[in-house]
């Protein structure tokens, strides 16, 4: 047996899961490094089916249930053809710390023309630890063309010299993911329950937040790199007592590991971001009065229909941006659904909403689907 017919015992290959991967026509990325729908020829994708975040999703899974028996199978994947495949093989082995595969890592880092395959690779080698790949990780970090990498790369040298390897949760994450569950939310019917841990490794329980005529409001964001996401953040600080005299409990959440989490909310370093012009750290650390949620794997956005690594944004595929709102009897009556980065409503909108319970909310850029 090849190292690309590496099998598990339930009869699962690597290169079945990667033809998936290959079969599949996904929306385009732009030479930013941003998805755009191929229809509409617009940042985003506007028709919220579309299933390009569940084949990369469940690729993924697939070849993290195969395992270190399939590390050297994956890392062949780095050469193929298809970025998507490039793209999900490199996103398994960090899951994985791959120690085995930092080589090959490193080879896309430094060869791979498409700024979405150099970016997971810097992304696996900080997950791993590969204290070998320093020098050309902060390499990178001052040289990449690309601002994108060169931010991973300033987050990987960080997350190295911490001993801040990707956690086992994060496998286990992957592995459990169950396609069964996925987009079980409905307006009108009862909350999906769920239980997440915060950046501080307290676990939050919807159960906890529901009644006694409060209201709760989960809002996903994309990474530490979204301005819009920072905005939020700056909103939900200012807001603070708009909130609570409207009896309304939030919880901000993100699809990653526990240091990427982290990262968002000022907990681990300041990265040099192009957008922001004075520093959070200090701000965040004192003003953060809700809880930031790890949705690792993406395990409640897949869901409550969030559709985890929906498109590419900044070179990382992310979930879709989200607000649910959540009545005190832990009915759902508002769910909203970005079509491109910028498309959600803001803090004070959602909180009118509540206010007025008319849940009615239409970003003026939001894309239209047409069909093709």
């Amino acid at each position: 047996m090849n190292d690309t017919e590496a099998t598990s015992s339930e009869g699962l290959s690597v290169e079945a899961v990667l033809d998936r991967v290959r079969a599949h026509k996904f929306h385009p990325v732009d030479e930013t490094s941003f998805t755009v729908d191929r229809t509409l020829e617009e940042h985003g994708i506007a028709d919220l089916d579309d299933d390009d975040w569940r084949v990369r999703l469940l690729a993924v899974r697939d070849l993290v249930r195969l395992g270190d028996a399939g590390a050297s199978a994956i890392s062949a994947g780095l050469e193929d053809d298809d970025v998507q495949v490039r793209y999900v093989c490199a996103t398994a082995l960090g899951i994985l710390r791959a120690r085995s595969e930092v080589e090959h890592l490193e080879r896309v880092i430094r060869e791979d023309p498409n700024a979405l395959a150099r970016s997971q690779a810097i992304v696996a080698l900080g997950q791993i630890g590969a204290t070998r790949s320093l020098e050309l990780l902060r390499d990178r970090h001052e040289n990449d063309e690309s601002k994108d990498v060169r931010h991973q790369a300033e987050l990987s040298v960080d997350r190295i010299e911490k001993g801040e390897v990707a956690e086992p949760e994060l496998e286990a994450a992957y592995r459990n993911l169950d396609e069964d569950t996925f987009e079980q939310l409905a307006v009108g019917a009862s909350a999906p329950l769920f239980e997440l841990p915060d950046t501080d490794g307290r676990t939050w329980d919807l159960e906890d937040s529901i009644g006694d005529d409060e209201w709760t409001v989960l809002i996903w964001v994309f990474a530490d790199w979204c301005p819009v996401c920072h905005r939020e953040f700056d909103e939900l600080i200012e807001l603070r007592e708009e909130l609570q005299e409207a009896d309304v409990n939030v919880a901000t959440i993100e699809c990653h590991g526990r240091y990427r989490g982290r990262v968002m909310v000022g907990r681990e370093l300041e990265p040099e971001y192009w957008f922001a012009e004075e520093s959070f750290i200090e701000s965040y650390t004192e003003q953060i009065w809700w809880p930031h949620l790890l949705d690792r794997a993406g395990t409640v956005g897949a869901k409550y229909g969030v559709d985890p690594m929906a498109y590419a944004v900044h070179a990382e595929y992310i979930n879709r941006p989200a607000t649910v709102i959540i009545d005190p009897t832990g009915t759902v009556r508002f769910a909203y659904y970005g079509t491109f980065w910028g498309d959600r409503p803001s803090i004070e909108e959602t909180i009118e909403m509540i206010r007025s319970e008319a849940f009615e909310f239409e970003h003026p850029e939001r894309r239209q689907f047409a069909s093709e």
